[in-house]
């Protein structure tokens, strides 16, 4: 809060927010971008500029509608046609507005990567433009990992990955992955299933 507090109170400043436009909770896929939250901090008269992966959101200043249909214009295709439908009930939208066909056809993940995909093939778009301090082994691991939580998140989910995991064959090259996981010698149950699941994650995630 302290620090959009402060892009409001210094001159010509700006608070730009950045998140992703859509989570998965439990295996299910939600917007991040909400009608209401209940833990929020933000208060509205302190909105600002926000940013993800579908564009950029300018807010400072504007009206209620303004800052829905801005919203909306980031907003994941899967969920727009529920976030304008709330805020028409709620006589925060004209009720006649229609979305702009573009930010269905946009507004996808699959619109993105393919947008992406020239520049990562060509080399220009490595996964850490900036830099990174993790090492080859362990950005691969992040890659593995990631791929690992997003299968386990229910119960038969769970099931399945572990299943998967103990018929997955040793990969050439898993055993440097491993030790950077201290699991190259496992020594219980819980470590050799362990082991077996970061292999299934790197075989997943080998060509990502």
């Amino acid at each position: 809060y302290n620090f959009v507090a402060m892009a409001h109170a210094l001159p010509e400043a700006r608070s730009a927010l950045m998140f992703r436009a859509v989570r998965e909770d439990k295996g299910q896929r939600q917007s991040n971008v909400r009608w209401n939250y209940g833990h929020t901090t933000i208060p509205r008269h302190l909105r600002d500029i926000y940013i993800n992966e579908y564009g950029i959101a300018d807010l400072r200043n504007l009206t209620d509608e303004d800052c829905v249909t801005g919203m909306a214009g980031i907003t994941d295709a899967a969920f727009q046609d529920t976030l304008l439908q709330t805020a028409k009930a709620a006589k925060k939208l004209d009720a006649a507005f229609v979305a702009p066909s573009h930010w269905q056809q946009r507004n996808t993940a699959g619109a993105v990567s393919a947008a992406l995909a020239p520049f990562r093939q060509s080399g220009l778009l490595p996964d850490y433009p900036l830099g990174s301090d993790f090492t080859e082994v362990e950005q691969h691991l992040v890659k593995a990992l990631g791929w690992l939580k997003q299968n386990t998140q229910t119960r038969g989910s769970k099931l399945r990955t572990v299943w998967a995991a103990l018929r997955q064959p040793a990969g050439d090259g898993d055993a440097v992955y491993l030790q950077r996981m201290a699991l190259d010698a496992p020594a219980t149950l819980g470590e050799r299933l362990e082991a077996r699941l970061v292999r299934l994650a790197l075989a997943q995630t080998a060509a990502a």
